[in-house]
C-alpha cells in the first residue's frame, strides 16, 4: 500500500508528520507486520494477561483465538502505529477508535494494516480515517475506523531503532538466591589455562557459590591471571604437571572428599570425563553418567532438563534408563518431587522402523514396573507434544506429561545438542550444565558460554552437592 499526496521524505533517517491542510479525503498510508510468538508473550507482559493458554504459541496458532492478545491490542497497536508515524504522523491526538474483530489471527499471519482518510473536520482539524487489517489470504480480520486531531505544525525527528525487546525470565536469579544461603561448594577447577575459564572460577567464587581449587601448572595460570588482569589473592593453587595430571589429580581430590565437584578448565572434555568414568575411577558408580541441561524459556512456564546432549552419542535402552534416572535426581534436586518426563521421538507413534520410538516405549514400561522410578513417564512424544498441551489435544494425546515435561529425553548427543543450542540461540533460553551419575557433580562449560551459564552451571552444581551431603554416607 502506498502513501498518496505525502511530502518528499528525502533522508531515510528522519520522520516527518503531515499537516492538516496537506491531507486529502481518500489519502492512505499503512505498513505490513507478521505476528509471532514473542509478540503475544510481550503483550500478555504488558497487560498482565498471563493466561497459559495466551502464552502457549501453539494454542493461539492452532484455535480461534479472539483474545484481546491476539487480535485487540495487536490488531490496534498496528493501526496506531500508521496513525503516529505515517498519516497524520508525529503531532497526532489520538481521539478514539472502534473495531470489530472479523476473523482469528494466528501465529505466522501476515496482515496489511491500512488507513484512508474518510472525513475532514476543517474547524476542529479533524479526520476520521478507515482502517482495516488484512491477512495474507486476503481475508479482512479487523475493520473500524479512528479520529484523530491532525497537526498544524510541521515535526521532523529522526526515525528512532527501535531497541531488541526480549522477555528475560528470573529463573537464574531465583537458582541462585536458593543456593547461596546454602554456603560455597569446595571445587577442583581443572586447568582453567584461558582467560574464560579463569575468569569463570573466580566470577563464581564472587557470585557465592564456589571455594576453588585450582588444579593446574602454576606457571600458566599465573600468566593467564597476569594477562587477563584477573586477581588471584586467596585462590588455592594445587600445581601439577600438565593437563592430563591436572585431571587425574582432580579426580583423586574429589575421591578424598576434598572437593565436592569439578569444574572442566581449558582441557578437552574427553581428558577429563576420561579420567573421571575410566575403569579404575574412584568416581564411577553402577549408573552411567550424562548430562543434563537445565533451561528456562520464556516461551515456557518452567525449567526444564534436556537430556543427554553432551556425553552419551548414541545411548543403548539400558544407558537411556540410567540417562532418565539422572534427570529425575536433578528435577528432584531443584524442587521438582515427581517430574513428567518427555521421551522424546520424531513422532508419538511406536514405529518398528524408528529405534527412538521402540526405546521410548521400553522405557515407559520399565517405569511401569518400577524399574525407573519417582517419575512420571510418556513416549515417544514428539517434541511439539512434549511442550504445547495445544499439540497434543489436537493430535488426541491424553497424558500427563504432554504439554508439562519437566525433563526432554532427546535420542541422541545430535540431537540434543541441536535442539539445547537452538533454545538457547533463537529462543532466548537460560540454561545451565552439569554432569550427573559420578560420584560427584561436573560441571562441563564451553568457551562460547555465556557469564551466565557458568554461574548458573555452578549454581546447580551446588545444589547436587548439597544433595549429596545429606543422602550419602
Amino acid at each position: 500500500m502506498n502513501d498518496t499526496n505525502a511530502p518528499a521524505i528525502d533522508d531515510p533517517r528522519t520522520i516527518r508528520n503531515r499537516i492538516f491542510d496537506e491531507i486529502a479525503l481518500g489519502d492512505e498510508a499503512g505498513l505490513e507486520r507478521t505476528l509471532t510468538a514473542a509478540d503475544i508473550q510481550l503483550f500478555a507482559a504488558l497487560s498482565g494477561d498471563v493466561n497459559p493458554q495466551h502464552m502457549d504459541p501453539a494454542f493461539a496458532a492452532s484455535t480461534r483465538f479472539h483474545g484481546v492478545i491476539a487480535h485487540g491490542m495487536w490488531g490496534a497497536a498496528l493501526i496506531s502505529a500508521v496513525l503516529g508515524t505515517r498519516l497524520p504522523g508525529p503531532g497526532t491526538i489520538y481521539l478514539g477508535q472502534t473495531l470489530n474483530f472479523l476473523a482469528p489471527v494466528h501465529i505466522g499471519d501476515t496482515l496489511r494494516v491500512g488507513v484512508r482518510v474518510s472525513s475532514r473536520d476543517e474547524a476542529k482539524k479533524r479526520l476520521t480515517l478507515a482502517c482495516t487489517c488484512v491477512n495474507q489470504d486476503g481475508r479482512t480480520v479487523i475493520d473500524g475506523e479512528a479520529n484523530v486531531i491532525a497537526p498544524t505544525e510541521r515535526i521532523e525527528r529522526p526515525r528512532a531503532t527501535l531497541p531488541e525487546v526480549r522477555l528475560i525470565d528470573g529463573a537464574g536469579k531465583t537458582l541462585l538466591d536458593a543456593v547461596r544461603p546454602l554456603g560455597a561448594i569446595r571445587v577442583a577447577v581443572v586447568h582453567p589455562c584461558d582467560e574464560a575459564s579463569l575468569a569463570a572460577a573466580l566470577d563464581a567464587r564472587r557470585a557465592g557459590l564456589i571455594e576453588p581449587l585450582i588444579v593446574a601448572p602454576r606457571a600458566k595460570i599465573e600468566a593467564v591471571a597476569l594477562k587477563a588482569g584477573l586477581d588471584l589473592a586467596g585462590i588455592a593453587i594445587e600445581d601439577v604437571a600438565h593437563s592430563h595430571a591436572a585431571a587425574a589429580r582432580a579426580v583423586e581430590l574429589a575421591a578424598a572428599r576434598k572437593v565436592e565437584a569439578l569444574m572442566k578448565g581449558s582441557l578437552h572434555t574427553d581428558e577429563l570425563m576420561g579420567a573421571v568414568v575410566g575403569h579404575e575411577s574412584p568416581l564411577r558408580t553402577a549408573r552411567r553418567i550424562s548430562h543434563c541441561y537445565l533451561m528456562h524459556t520464556p516461551a515456557y512456564p518452567r525449567p526444564f532438563i534436556i537430556t543427554d546432549a553432551a556425553i552419551n552419542i548414541a545411548p543403548t535402552l539400558e544407558e537411556k534408563a540410567d540417562i532418565v534416572r539422572n534427570a529425575v535426581e536433578l528435577a528432584q534436586v531443584i524442587g521438582v518431587e515427581t517430574p513428567r518426563v518427555a521421551i522424546l521421538a520424531a513422532v508419538e507413534t511406536v514405529n518398528p522402523h524408528m529405534p527412538a520410538t521402540l526405546d521410548a516405549a521400553a522405557l515407559c514400561k520399565m517405569a511401569d514396573r518400577g524399574q525407573i522410578a519417582d517419575a512420571v513417564l510418556d513416549g515417544p512424544l514428539a517434541f511439539d507434544n512434549a511442550i504445547s498441551a495445544a499439540a497434543a489435544h489436537i493430535k488426541g494425546i491424553e497424558s500427563d506429561v504432554a504439554g508439562r515435561a519437566d525433563v526432554l529425553v532427546v535420542p541422541d548427543l545430535e540431537s540434543g545438542n541441536m535442539l539445547a543450542k537452538q533454545l538457547e540461540y533463537l529462543g532466548g533460553a537460560s540454561s545451565a550444565g552439569v554432569v550427573m551419575g559420578a560420584r560427584v557433580p561436573v560441571i562441563l562449560t564451553s568457551r562460547a558460554d555465556s557469564r551466565e551459564t557458568r554461574i548458573n552451571s555452578c549454581a546447580v552444581a551446588a545444589l547436587v552437592a548439597h544433595r549429596h551431603r545429606t543422602s550419602r554416607p
